[in-house]
C-alpha cells in the first residue's frame, strides 16, 4: 500500500519511527517531510502535502502528526475529498476507517507512545470501510456537502 506522511517538530522523531516500521511492514511510504528537525518548522506546509497527495492518488493512505495531532487533522481535512481523523488509540483508527472511510489519520507525538503509535498505523492500514448503508449514507452528506455546500435536509422535512 502507498503511505504518505507529513508532520512537524513535534513529532519528527516519531515520523521516522513509523516510517520505518512501515517500510519495514512491505508499504511503499512518501515521506513529504520534514527532512531535518527545526523547531519553527510549521506544519501545514508537510501535512497539506501528505493529505493532497492522498487525494491525488486514490487508494493510498496517509499519516499526518505533531504535538497534538489536532491541527494536522485540521489541516488535513481542508483538502477536498480527505477525511481525516485523530486517534490516540488502534480503537479509534479502526472506527475511522470503518465508520468514516477516512484516509488519513492523525496522531500527537506528545501524547502518544511509539508502540501505541504503530499498532494505530496498523490497525488504520489494516481496516476497510464497511460500506454498510448508514455508514455509507453518512459519508456520502458529508462528500456532498463539501462539493455543493448545502447542508442534508433535516429528517422529516418535504423539501417543499
Amino acid at each position: 500500500m502507498r503511505i504518505h506522511i507529513g508532520g512537524d517538530h513535534a513529532a519528527y522523531d516519531l515520523k521516522k519511527v513509523l516510517v520505518d516500521h512501515l517500510r519495514g511492514a512491505g508499504h511503499d511510504v512518501v515521506d513529504h517531510g520534514p527532512e531535518a528537525y527545526d523547531a519553527q518548522d510549521d506544519y501545514p506546509v508537510f501535512v497539506l502535502r501528505a493529505a493532497a497527495a492522498v487525494a491525488a492518488e486514490e487508494g493510498s493512505l496517509g499519516v499526518v502528526l505533531g504535538g497534538s495531532g489536532n491541527g494536522e487533522q485540521m489541516a488535513a481535512n481542508k483538502v477536498e475529498g480527505i477525511r481525516a481523523a485523530l486517534a490516540w488509540a488502534p480503537e479509534l483508527a479502526a472506527l475511522a476507517r470503518e465508520h468514516n472511510e477516512a484516509q488519513v489519520v492523525s496522531i500527537g507525538a506528545r501524547f502518544t507512545g511509539e508502540e501505541v503509535a504503530k499498532q494505530i498505523v496498523d490497525t488504520f492500514v489494516a481496516t476497510d470501510f464497511t460500506n454498510e448503508p448508514r455508514h455509507a449514507r453518512r459519508v456520502g452528506m458529508v462528500t456532498a456537502y463539501e462539493k455543493s455546500g448545502e447542508l442534508p435536509a433535516l429528517p422529516g422535512a418535504s423539501g417543499d
